[in-house]
């Protein structure tokens, strides 16, 4: 049975914006989903498993809001493009989108192979691009350069620093993060807020089913990251914060 819908608060602080989250269907992005609906954003929520996003499509819409649930391969040009137009002609309008779609393989680089190579480079990197690049040409035609929208863009503490067996991951989230400074002095003048969130470790089947051995205890709860991220949204539009830095307060390898 599907939850109950509830009308949406007159008082939600993103009541009448549209939110694109990719990687929507676990993890931070399911938790950033719940949090923007929370907040009575109307949700696209993308993913490349279609059938992940059957379970978090009914949550959101129990906040009242807007759902649409959208399969979706960031890397690829086309479905990038599609996906935007569609966001557009369902919702009318798009004002947030996060980058938070992300993959690895922890491998040496003697064993990581070409495709590897390209496939984590492919979401990590060239995904936020292309979605960043369609996203802030809508947020300029709808809002004329005024309070045109936001672009988060979710790198990680291996922007930052480096640890073996990562190549690929480490230079798409050094990447992203260049990528998102360099859209942040790009787009403030046309009203489009840039931040990028160098976020530390949590408790995420991302990082758990890689790493069985990690204590969960010193991981940060994605709900807490998200809720981080919705301050920065939440900021008055002459503020921005270019980048933000939530880490577990007991996991002490960085910085």
């Amino acid at each position: 049975m599907a939850e109950p819908s509830l009308p949406p608060s007159p008082t939600a602080a993103l009541h009448g914006r549209t939110a694109f989250v990719t990687g929507a269907a676990s993890g931070l992005g399911a938790a950033l989903a719940n949090t923007l609906a929370a907040a009575g954003a109307d949700i696209v929520a993308a993913d490349i498993r279609a059938a992940a996003l059957q379970d978090l499509a009914p949550r959101l819409r129990g906040h009242g809001v807007r759902v649409d649930a959208v399969e979706l391969d960031v890397a690829d040009p086309a479905q990038a493009r599609a996906a935007i137009e569609r966001t557009v002609e369902r919702m009318g309008r798009l004002d947030i989108l996060v980058n938070n779609a992300g993959t690895d393989l922890t491998l040496p680089i003697d064993a990581l192979r070409e495709a590897d190579w390209l496939r984590v480079i492919g979401t990590n990197l060239n995904g936020p691009f292309l979605l960043a690049k369609h996203a802030a040409a809508q947020m300029r035609r709808q809002n004329e350069g005024k309070d045109g929208g936001d672009i988060v863009n979710i790198a990680s503490t291996a922007s930052k620093r480096a640890w073996a067996n990562a190549s690929a991951y480490h230079a798409s989230k050094w990447g992203l993060l260049g990528l998102s400074h360099a859209l942040h002095a790009e787009l403030r003048p046309h009203g489009i807020r840039v931040t990028a969130v160098v976020a530390g470790g949590m408790r995420t089947p991302f990082l758990l089913d890689r790493f069985p051995d990690l204590d969960p205890g010193l991981l940060q709860d994605p709900a807490d990251v998200a809720q981080a991220i919705l301050g920065a949204l939440l900021l008055p539009r002459s503020s921005v914060v270019p980048e933000l830095t939530v880490l577990p307060v007991r996991e002490t390898s960085w910085p």
